[in-house]
């Protein structure tokens, strides 16, 4: 190797390098990078809360969101800027944008200054080191950390869309559980009735002991169900509010009381397999960590044989005289040379190309159960709206009429009333999981999927 260059010619040519391989802060800690692949898959921005004009906007949007009932969609938007475990992990593309500006700079040179005397002789010696590594791998450093950043980018994305998914799969269960207390009430009301005209009737020594005993037992069960279902309520309207990163007198904020109708005809989506492998973001992000993976691997190559290569301006004063020269500084690769980190690398390439496959075999899985699960979560609540709900309003009303010309007794009326409602309990729970299921669906599939037109529900 021959290096000669003057001190001052190469420490002017490394500052040129140096400021020409610095790179620039976003200036929005990395957000800009994902808000568009938020924002296409939730239907909501993305934004970091950095100063305080942030947060006054924060809560001026809760203040409009939160004064009438808080729709999914409103819901999802309130958790993509509140939720603080979700801005926990923006913060992680601040920290992958300060990884790749730092290897797009350069090493700092190392300054070395001696002096030495020896009786009335003095001996001074400067040394000026830069890296010469650091200077070669530059480049592919850069290549590296700029692959690293968009897996970052994927990752923290992918993880706004989960905490949208659960968002929305926590309003229907919160809404649902709502509604299923109305009808719980309803229900206990109903039987609180047929006990109380039971308890009368056998005080007039018009029924026995046992047909009152069991009009009381089916009440006291009414009830214990209203605690149960107002629990659940209860527990589901916590997690939601957990998602959306409320308290105090923000967690009384208010819902719809009936969860939207079910949709006029399920989605016909053909391709479903292919769409998850395109859209979905934890396949983007294992692809990426591959493609980065295999760079780094070019590296080790690359310097197997060059673990340590410093160039150094020297200058050395003697008293009078003064000498100038350079030192180079390189390991010998005599015991290690570098197989032990080529054989490492190859190993995790490989071991990446495998979690990649893995990825995307999961992705389809995914997406061929969940659209499964959805025409099948669709196809149970069409047959509550159209089928059975419309044959116990039948019946209703012939136990109505029956009733009307005594022929029926006002315990058969009950019971008939009691019937009727446990089948609109069920069209609810049918109507909450398909939604549920098209939540299930969307994040399969990698994205939210387009709105489809509503047919009139049956449960009122």
């Amino acid at each position: 190797m021959n290096i000669k260059p003057p001190l001052r010619r190469t420490g002017g040519m490394l500052a040129m390098l140096a400021l020409a391989g610095c790179a620039g802060f976003s200036g929005d800690a990395g957000m800009g990078a994902i808000d568009p692949l938020v924002q296409a898959r939730t239907g909501a921005p993305a934004r970091v809360l950095k100063t305080d004009a942030d947060r006054r906007a924060l809560d001026e949007l809760l203040q409009a969101r939160l004064a009438q009932p808080l729709t999914v969609d409103g819901a999802v938007e309130i958790a993509l800027l509140n939720n603080r475990t979700l801005q926990a992990s923006y913060w992680e593309l601040g920290i992958a944008e300060a990884d790749l500006v730092q290897a797009g700079r350069l090493q700092n040179p190392a300054f070395g200054f001696q002096r030495t005397r020896d009786g009335d002789d003095v001996s001074i010696e400067r040394t000026l080191t830069f890296n010469l590594v650091s200077l070669i791998t530059a480049p592919l450093a850069s290549r590296i950390e700029g692959r690293q950043f968009e897996q970052t980018r994927l990752q923290v994305a992918a993880e706004a869309v989960q905490v949208a998914a659960d968002t929305r799969r926590a309003w229907v269960e919160a809404v649902a559980a709502t509604q299923a207390v109305d009808y719980a009430r309803q229900v206990a009301g109903a039987a609180e009735a047929s006990a109380e005209l039971g308890q009368r009737m056998r005080q007039a020594g018009n029924w026995s002991a046992y047909d009152q005993a069991r009009e009381q037992a089916f009440y006291a069960e009414a009830m214990a169900d209203v605690a149960r279902a107002t629990q659940a309520a209860t527990a589901a309207r916590e997690h939601l509010t957990r998602l959306l990163g409320l308290w105090g007198t923000q967690a009384q904020f208010r819902l719809p009381d009936r969860l939207p109708d079910l949709p006029a005809a399920p989605r016909d989506i053909a391709d479903v397999e292919q769409r998850a492998v395109r859209e979905r973001l934890d396949v983007q992000a294992a692809n990426l960590a591959t493609q980065r993976t295999a760079t780094a691997l070019g590296l080790t190559r690359a310097t197997r044989f060059i673990n340590v290569l410093e160039l150094g301006a020297v200058r050395e004063s003697d008293g009078g005289a003064k000498a100038r020269g350079y030192e180079v500084t390189l390991e010998i690769p005599l015991f290690d040379w570098g197989g032990a980190r080529t054989a490492r690398a190859e190993a995790v390439y490989m071991q990446a190309v495998n979690r990649l496959a893995a990825t995307a075999t999961d992705a389809r899985s995914a997406a061929r159960e969940s659209y499964q699960g959805y025409r099948n979560a669709y196809d149970v609540a069409r047959h509550y709206r159209d089928v059975v709900i419309p044959l116990r309003k039948k019946i209703s009303n012939e136990t109505l009429l029956r009733y009307n010309g005594m022929l029926l007794s006002t315990f058969e009326l009950l019971a008939d009333a009691r019937e009727q409602r446990a089948a609109v309990n069920a069209y609810i729970g049918a109507l909450k999981e398909f939604w549920l299921a098209e939540s299930s669906l969307e994040t399969a599939l990698g994205g939210r999927l387009p709105a489809v037109p509503q047919s009139q529900g049956a449960a009122r």
